[in-house]
């Protein structure tokens, strides 16, 4: 083996990198005076704070940590014991020559597996950079050890502070910085500063369209247009209300089921997740089933439906595609399926159709839904009396939750995948975000009226009361989920971090009819959107239905790829036969316009 270093590996020369950043400093100077000279006039936002209430909860953390300092004593020597090994191996590999590159010692910490962030070669080869990076990885592994092993704290805190650390020690990673970060160094150096320079007017970019905030630029948003490379299954707009447009799909079978398909998606995401490009759109796929598919494309509200109840989104949304989906085919029944947000909506409404008596829904499918959400997962982090006072504050101002709100929420989740991975590509390398279907449909926020919003956090969210026999009451009848009889089939998904796939198998106790429990591979998104053409994933199957999800997935059955067909063997049953297909504008609706709709069109900042 070669003692020269990788060219990956190189290292700069500290003239030439002076040298760039020269250039930056005088290059990048006329850019920053033009924004702050636009900023300046605009109108200074107010502070708000602490109102994520993190300060309290790492007071907490403390006080209960300095009870037993012995613990955090005994961690600190850990970490200094690291410490030494690392600097032991470190002088090894220097005392090797040529960085050490040809015998690196034995890592005192690995990088956790699947971790992207150090995947460059001289992350291993230079023993600065593997220092750098192993320094990290301790030091990370420190904090949140400690944390999570004070005792006396409640779960909620517990949760908050492990989360914030967390946030705290991404933010930190060597990989985030110029100086330390080998790819970053490389370009810079080759480019002569010009990867910053434009990584500074991407920045500025950015916080001018998030007027002040940084709405980082995760796609190119214009290699897609809705209707043209995007949401393209043809159909027709067949209805519409305040809230929402009825989408009816055009058939691509002779024979279709005789009961049609209801799609309730989420309005905190717009619908097109699953009719994003032809060969992973669900929508289509299920219209090539032969189900007469009707979606519900949500409106991107203002502060004129800023009073628009969770109620109204049950009238206005399921129950008038009901009304609809009649006059256009002249059925009655119909089968249905709710997705995240939208699959709380549908338990809500099925369980006051179940006390009306109204059985129009003949059976009933939930995409990674909660319903009780007793373990809510890391979004719970966001939800306390101080965190909602703040949002009701901020939606009463306006009528309604911006935009980036519930996006920036998600996207903290994932940090290192959905924020930092592009603060790298765009700020330090200067590269064009890349064009992704998936990315574009998650840069594409939605508002959340007031009344709706506060309803859902506070019910669901803080107080869990859906899950409770008579807790919420809608119009005035109070309802229970217990009470519903409908054939269930509840898809969950394994690395959900939305609706974490164990408070999605709580609804198997629930409810009174046939209930069929799938888990798929990945996450809240992935997961879903899985085509059978892409043979990724697996999923699980098992009829019994124990009240631990854990004994569950202990008998149950994996199957590899897509769990869609497994769904569409279970809604056969609930078909009712087969009719002739039907066009949109068949029967009593006219249609409006082509599919998507204009209501999806409407995009925020």
């Amino acid at each position: 083996m070669s003692n020269e270093p990788s060219p990956e590996g190189k290292l700069p020369d500290p003239v030439d990198l002076s040298r760039a950043v020269a250039g930056i400093a005088e290059r990048s100077q006329r850019l920053v005076t033009e924004f702050l000279a636009k900023q300046s006039s605009e109108k200074p936002s107010v502070g708000m704070g602490d109102p994520l209430n993190i300060a309290g909860a790492f007071f907490e953390m403390t006080a209960k940590l300095m009870v037993d300092p012995t613990r955090l004593v005994q961690a600190q020597v850990s970490l200094w014991s690291d410490y030494m090994q690392l600097w032991q191996r470190t002088t090894e590999r220097f005392l090797g020559g040529n960085g050490g590159a040809a015998h690196p010692a034995e890592p005192v910490i690995e990088t956790p597996k699947g971790d992207k962030r150090f995947k460059d070669p001289a992350w291993q080869d230079h023993a600065v950079f593997d220092f750098i990076k192993q320094s990290y990885l301790l030091s990370a592994r420190f904090m949140q050890t400690t944390v999570r092993d004070v005792e006396g704290l409640d779960d909620k805190t517990a949760k908050k502070v492990d989360f914030y650390t967390r946030q705290f020690v991404d933010a930190m990673a060597p990989s985030n910085f110029v100086l330390t970060n080998p790819e970053v160094l490389r370009a810079t150096v080759e480019s002569r500063g010009e990867n910053l320079v434009k990584g500074l007017e991407h920045m500025l970019d950015d916080l001018e369209r998030g007027k002040g905030q940084l709405a980082i630029k995760m796609t190119d948003t214009d290699a897609f247009q809705l209707g043209e490379n995007i949401a393209t299954t043809p159909g027709k707009v067949v209805f519409q209300n305040d809230l929402m447009q009825l989408i009816q799909y055009a058939p691509t079978t002779e024979k279709v089921r005789k009961r049609p398909l209801l799609i309730i998606p989420p309005w905190i995401n717009k619908f097109y997740i699953l009719d994003l490009k032809p060969k992973n759109s669900f929508i289509r796929w299920a219209v090539a089933q032969g189900h007469t598919v009707f979606v519900i494309s949500w409106v991107n509200p203002g502060e004129e439906l800023a009073e628009k109840s969770f109620e109204a989104y049950m009238d206005d949304g399921p129950f008038a595609a009901l009304g609809a989906i009649e006059a256009a085919t002249g059925e009655a029944q119909v089968n249905v399926i709710g997705y995240c947000i939208g699959g709380t909506l549908l338990a809500t409404t099925l369980a006051y159709m179940a006390r009306k008596g109204d059985r129009r829904f003949a059976s009933a499918t939930f995409f990674t839904t909660m319903v009780d959400f007793a373990e809510a997962g890391e979004l719970s982090v966001f939800i306390d009396e101080e965190q909602i006072q703040a949002l009701e504050g901020r939606m009463r101002e306006k009528g309604y939750l911006e935009g980036g709100s519930m996006a920036n929420s998600f996207n903290m989740l994932r940090a290192n995948d959905l924020i930092w991975s592009f603060v790298i590509n765009n700020y330090l390398l200067g590269k064009e975000p890349f064009p992704f279907d998936l990315l574009f449909w998650n840069s594409d926020a939605t508002r959340m009226p007031c009344a709706m919003h506060s309803f859902y956090l506070r019910n669901m969210y803080q107080e869990n009361r859906l899950v409770r026999p008579g807790g919420v009451s809608i119009h005035g009848e109070p309802i229970d989920l217990t009470q519903i009889q409908t054939p269930v089939f509840i898809l969950a998904t394994k690395e959900d971090h939305i609706a974490p796939w164990k408070s999605s198998y709580a609804a198997t106790q629930l409810y009174r009819g046939p209930v069929k429990f799938c888990l798929a591979g990945s996450g809240h998104i992935a997961g879903v959107v899985n085509p059978p053409e892409a043979q990724k994933y697996n999923f699980w199957t098992n009829a019994k239905l124990p009240k631990q999800p854990d004994l569950w997935f202990e008998s149950a059955t994996q199957q590899p790829g897509s769990w869609w067909p497994e769904w569409d063997k279970w809604a056969e049953k609930f078909a009712g036969g087969s009719v002739a297909a039907r066009q949109p504008g068949d029967g009593k609706l006219k249609p409006v316009e082509d599919a998507p709709g204009s209501y999806v069109k409407l995009r925020i900042g």
